[in-house]
């Protein structure tokens, strides 16, 4: 079959074996693989993939069931589905747990159902079930034109919470505030953290979700509110960051933070049953959907990442195989 594959830190087109379905596992012909930043993350040697996935890139995929192996219930050779998988996306053919395959939401073709798992599956878990916020509550969202941003920023307020996102130019901003926030903040020409005072009359938001760490960490705590939640998802700006440990008692701050990737099935199947119930019908009725950038063919794969890196982008960056 026909792959992209990492060699010295490129990616680069490669035929590879033909992967067969283990137990719970289908095995799926890929229509589109979306992109991310681990992706990108993984071909500069910062991601390896977790022992005993592929080595070929690609977190999310949609497309058909073509294979089943012993032990899985509830799909049949045909279905169409997208799936989160650790790795194998960027190919013509991928394995995937039985228990994070979903079916694709009415309305939506496999290149925009591609777009869902990663973003919908990381957002889920950690603005919700780890971030636990709530109808009322602001969460700001670091990067709101970002995959994960534009995700974030549409979850939140379908389950009625009020978001605030910052981004890199005023268009990025405007497109946050169509999009739902009731304000945005170019990080670029705008001190977030003095703008997020003014927003909230000196009280914070609850919530926030952040990908970049390094020295937003020690900003990030005078934006929170009492009782507030930081949510690390990424760490862009470095691993590293000094940080005054007051105001975490003060303010009784949470801090935590998820990496998803590794994590057992088992635990992503629980995220998988409440996008079912909970978000896919969202997605059925268009009251939210992904937002998608770019597609790609499989073969410009280097193109992809590059626009990905460029950060230029608003959305999501999808294959199409």
């Amino acid at each position: 079959m026909r792959a992209i594959e990492i060699i010295n830190n490129t990616l680069q087109p490669a035929e590879r074996p033909l992967p067969v379905p283990a137990s719970g596992q289908v095995l799926i012909k890929v229509t589109a693989a979306g992109i991310n930043r681990p992706d990108v993350m993984q071909r500069q040697g910062l991601y390896p993939p977790p022992a005993g996935s592929s080595d070929i890139p690609g977190l999310e995929i949609s497309g058909t069931v073509v294979g089943i192996g012993h032990h899985v219930s509830g799909l049949l050779i045909g279905d169409k589905v997208c799936a989160l998988v650790t790795g194998g996306g960027y190919a013509e053919f991928c394995v995937a747990s039985s228990a994070l395959c979903l079916p694709i939401p009415d309305g939506l073709s496999l290149i925009q159902a591609a777009a869902l798992p990663e973003t919908f599956f990381t957002v889920w878990s950690n603005v919700f079930d780890r971030g636990g916020l709530t109808a009322g509550e602001t969460l700001l969202v670091q990067g709101g034109t970002s995959g994960i941003g534009t995700t974030a920023i549409q979850l939140a307020r379908n389950f009625g919470a009020n978001v605030i996102a910052t981004a890199g130019s005023d268009i990025k901003c405007e497109f946050c505030r169509q999009l739902g926030t009731y304000a945005a903040i170019n990080y670029k020409t705008h001190d977030f953290v003095e703008e997020i005072k003014k927003l909230t009359n000196n009280n914070g938001v609850n919530v926030i979700l952040d990908s970049i760490g390094g020295d937003y960490f020690p900003r990030h705590i005078k934006c929170l509110a009492d009782e507030g939640r930081l949510v690390q998802i990424g760490l862009q700006n470095g691993v590293k960051a000094e940080i005054n440990l007051l105001p975490l008692l003060l303010k009784r701050v949470v801090l935590t933070g998820s990496t998803l990737r590794a994590r057992p099935d088992s635990f992503k199947a629980a995220i998988a049953q409440s996008l079912l119930q909970r978000v896919w019908p969202l997605l059925a009725c268009a009251a939210i959907e992904p937002v998608i950038d770019s597609v790609f063919a499989l073969e410009d794969a280097v193109k992809a990442h590059a626009l990905m890196e460029s950060s230029t982008h608003i959305g999501k960056i999808v294959l199409q195989v």
